[in-house]
């Protein structure tokens, strides 16, 4: 069975700085806890060195005024997942959509499971300090 799971969270902030934040592969260790706790560029890649999945590289898609944060994996056993992701306008600021998308024969529970953590990554990108408002002053 196959399928993609869209997860999205609104962001009370303009979503042209949600998208360069999301967009700079550095702070993918901030937010995206599936990646490892550092990434690197050689070579004009983006690499994460001792991941999960051992080393991989990011390849995010050319950088566009539509939001568009579509994403590439490619592990080092030459795996490749495409990962489909946006900030789109939101009225409370920005929504940021992720697709999750089923690894074919995986059971319920492990598709579950990769929703939940994708749900668990945004909401860290959504408390990063950059993307949320000052408190209101006393009234």
């Amino acid at each position: 069975m196959s399928g993609t799971r869209w997860v999205s969270v609104v962001v009370a902030a303009p979503p042209a700085t949600v998208y360069a934040v999301a967009r700079d592969p550095r702070n993918l260790p901030r937010w995206a806890a599936g990646v490892g706790d550092r990434v690197v560029e050689r070579d004009g890649c983006w690499l994460v060195p001792g991941g999960p999945l051992g080393e991989i590289e990011i390849r995010f898609a050319a950088e566009n005024p539509w939001g568009v944060l579509d994403h590439e994996v490619l592990t080092a056993d030459g795996r490749r997942f495409h990962n489909p992701m946006r900030v789109v306008p939101h009225p409370d600021g920005a929504e940021v959509v992720f697709g999750v998308r089923r690894t074919p024969g995986a059971p319920d529970a492990a598709f579950e499971a990769d929703a939940a953590a994708v749900a668990a990554d945004l909401e860290r990108l959504r408390a990063l300090p950059e993307l949320t408002p000052p408190p209101a002053p006393p009234a």
